[in-house]
């Protein structure tokens, strides 16, 4: 295939060696001109682990090739690969000068050149950048976009390990919506022998901030644990070495599904407990400090969300804290039903475990304390939960539950669960995670 990588900084300049190692024709274009220098003379422009090897490589087998002219390029190519810089400014919004400009002038050049090119962003770009700002300006400098298709591959490569990130990537992204584009895409990825996700642009824009986001959060994580543990004499490496070892719960999929606020009688207990110490040793762990509210804010914007359908009426299927269980114990959802209620609006109840007669000790008090009526708000059945309620809120997966939901079809679905099924994602009411 024939590439064209705009940008020679750390992403492009590990993109074009790699590709033009998978025996791709691969055209590097940088407006700076020592980059293109020492590229042509088969040198690296950055110091990364075998990226001077497949550069060289790359120059002497004739594969790779370079130039500071857009327009030379984009007549021979079947694929833009756009790795400009998008620097963040002062107040953290992204600076998006140096990729504005290559759209514009890519556009020009697709119109001079008029034939088709799959246009890919691999810079890291807010959701909403490519459609709402770049395609615009590529689709009016291009004369329309009968001549091109738009993409956004996100990149993730670390420094000092970008060669083997790009060559056995965990997975590849292509976010699009043109058919054309996805297949060249994915033809161009398919090397690699790992997963090629599909999915939107502005998905795709998201992952990106996703994985970067969680990984700041798994070092401050550790960082904050080991501050509270060494004012204990404890070794918190010693503690994270096993604690990563848990790959069903700890480091795994686990907990990273969007839903509803956490509760029950662990983890809003045993995290009290550690800020307890922390404080008790004058240890400050703001992210840690952040959770409860965090999980509490969580909740107050489902209620509000509720009160502005305005309905009176609310279905809340699922009541336990967590599904296979009636351990009402802080269930968000028990927190949810009393503050509807208190707020004047009646809520019918469903679970497929709970039964009032089989409650005892402290479950049992927790649900009088907040829900001393609950075995009068309690239904047999969700279809008699939902019957005349236009608001559903789904804490559970069901098949009844789904089932019945497909058959009423209230006005509003709340899925909080988020494992209801694509029937349920049809509903005209349906609302995921993003409410």
């Amino acid at each position: 295939m024939r590439i064209a990588v705009v940008g020679l900084g750390y992403v492009g300049s590990v993109t074009t060696a790699c590709l033009a190692h998978q025996q791709h024709d691969v055209i590097g274009i940088d407006t700076d001109t020592h980059k293109i220098e020492l590229i042509a003379s088969g040198r690296s422009p950055i110091i990364e682990p075998r990226l001077s090897e497949l550069t060289a490589d790359a120059v002497a087998n004739g594969r790779l090739t370079v130039t500071t002219e857009l327009s030379e390029a984009v007549g021979a190519v079947d694929v833009v690969l756009i790795c400009v810089g998008t620097p963040a400014r002062g107040d953290g919004s992204v600076e998006l000068q140096f990729v504005e400009r290559v759209t514009k002038e890519l556009g020009e050049s697709i119109a001079a050149s008029g034939r088709f090119v799959a246009v890919a962003y691999r810079s890291t770009m807010p959701p909403g950048t490519i459609e709402g700002r770049l395609l615009p300006l590529l689709r009016d400098a291009a004369g329309g976009d009968e001549h091109f298709g738009v993409a956004m591959c996100p990149e993730f490569l670390r420094e000092g390990s970008g060669v083997d990130d790009f060559l056995d990537p965990p997975f590849t992204v292509v976010g699009t919506n043109d058919a054309r584009v996805r297949s060249t895409l994915e033809e161009l990825f398919a090397p690699l022998g790992k997963p090629v996700h599909t999915m939107s642009i502005d998905a795709a824009a998201s992952l990106k901030y996703a994985c970067n986001a969680f990984h700041a959060l798994k070092v401050t994580f550790a960082n904050e644990m080991g501050r509270v543990l060494q004012t204990l004499d404890v070794d918190a490496r010693d503690v994270m070495r096993v604690f990563v070892e848990d790959h069903d719960l700890n480091i795994s999929p686990a907990y990273l599904r969007p839903g509803f606020a956490f509760g029950g009688s662990c983890l809003p207990k045993d995290l009290q407990g550690f800020l307890r110490l922390a404080r008790a040793n004058n240890v400050d762990v703001p992210m840690l400090s952040a959770v409860m509210p965090s999980n509490e804010q969580h909740l107050r914007e489902l209620i509000r969300h509720v009160i502005e359908t305005g309905e009176r009426d609310v279905a809340l299927l699922g009541l336990s804290f967590k599904p296979q269980t009636d351990d009402l114990r802080e269930s968000p959802y028990v927190e949810l039903a009393e503050t509807l209620l208190g707020k004047g609006i009646t809520v019918r109840i469903y679970d497929p475990i709970v039964n009032p007669d089989q409650l005892f000790g402290t479950n049992l008090r927790y649900v009088t304390t907040h829900l001393p009526h609950l075995e009068r708000m309690l239904c047999t059945s969700p279809a008699e939960a939902m019957r005349d309620c236009k608001v559903a809120l789904v804490g559970t997966a069901d098949a009844a539950v789904a089932r019945a939901l497909v058959d009423a079809a209230p006005q509003h679905v709340f899925d909080l669960h988020g494992g209801l099924g694509s029937e349920i994602e049809a509903l005209s009411g349906y609302r995921g995670i993003a409410w």
